[in-house]
């Protein structure tokens, strides 16, 4: 068996998100199929249908932005199944482009939030493990730079703590990302085989990394909506303010998510240069061009 990291990236937001993250969650081969099967009971529980069938995902952006949160406040909590008859409602009345009633827009408000509350406590069920890498929004690489064909510091540090993880675990990981734009993916997977097959480092952590990612489409697939949910979270609501990651958060995600986000994240051991040191699985990295270790 072994286990499958599902990664997504926040890159593509750099004008509202705080951070570009990349990152996901850790799924061991055995507990993916409950997994699944779990969330599609829960998205069934929460909206009472399959939001692909409205040409919508189970995305951090559109459980968790703002306007669920003012949404779901504007009225009681409804029960169960009154919000999803009227989430069904909403979701007919937005393919139909017609405007939904007040207590339609709440009712979808409490199932974004219920969903999302959900699948972080399925995340936790299934022995997920989560990784990310967080770098400043928008940082530019200096002039002159020379590692272009090489994996950036915050993509080695992500896969350094997943090779952490897997020679802990005494088990093999796959790489499973979302596929975005070919000739953008084409270019990382190039980054990526340079680092596994020229660096002694990659070769090295090769003995537990499988460098040959698999690409999927996030719509199709619920474990990489699951990992956009959680460096949505990341980016809003999860802090290292030792190392300079303070910008500002959204409290009402912080609040909810960062204690799953902290309970979630891979802790173990690191060594380098015959020292052993604590790792976490969320890092962040101030310069991803700075070829000095932190």
């Amino acid at each position: 068996m072994g286990y499958l990291l599902f990664l997504d990236e926040s890159r593509h937001d750099h004008r509202s998100m705080p951070y570009e993250v990349r990152g996901g969650v850790a799924l061991h081969a055995s507990e993916l199929w409950p997994f699944v099967q779990a969330l599609q009971r829960l998205e069934l529980a929460a909206f009472g249908t399959e939001l692909h069938l409205f040409r919508t995902e189970l995305k951090g952006s559109r459980l968790l932005g703002r306007d669920r949160f003012k949404w779901a406040a504007q009225g009681a909590q409804m029960s169960d199944e009154e919000r999803r008859r009227q989430c069904r409602s909403f979701l007919t009345k937005g393919a139909e482009k017609k405007t939904p009633t007040r207590d339609e827009f709440t009712a979808y408000g409490q199932a974004c939030l219920d969903m999302a509350e959900g699948m972080f406590g399925l995340l936790g069920a299934h022995r997920a493990t989560v990784f990310a890498a967080a770098i400043p929004r928008g940082i530019a690489k200096p002039d002159g730079f020379q590692a272009q064909a090489y994996l950036r510091k915050d993509h080695v540090f992500l896969f350094e703590r997943y090779f952490y993880f897997l020679e802990q675990e005494r088990q093999h990981g796959l790489l499973v990302l979302d596929e975005v734009d070919k000739a953008e993916d084409r270019r990382f997977v190039r980054r990526l085989e340079a680092y596994f097959q020229r660096t002694n480092t990659g070769r090295y952590r090769s003995a537990w990394i499988v460098p040959t990612p698999f690409f999927v489409s996030s719509e199709m697939t619920y474990p990489v909506q699951a990992a956009d949910l959680t460096i949505y979270c990341v980016n809003w609501g999860f802090r290292v303010a030792n190392r300079g990651m303070d910008a500002v958060t959204r409290p009402e995600i912080a609040e909810r998510f960062e204690p799953w986000l902290r309970r979630l994240q891979f802790r173990g051991e690191g060594y380098r240069d015959g020292g052993v040191f604590g790792v976490f699985g969320i890092v962040f990295v101030p310069d991803p061009f700075d070829v000095r270790r932190s």
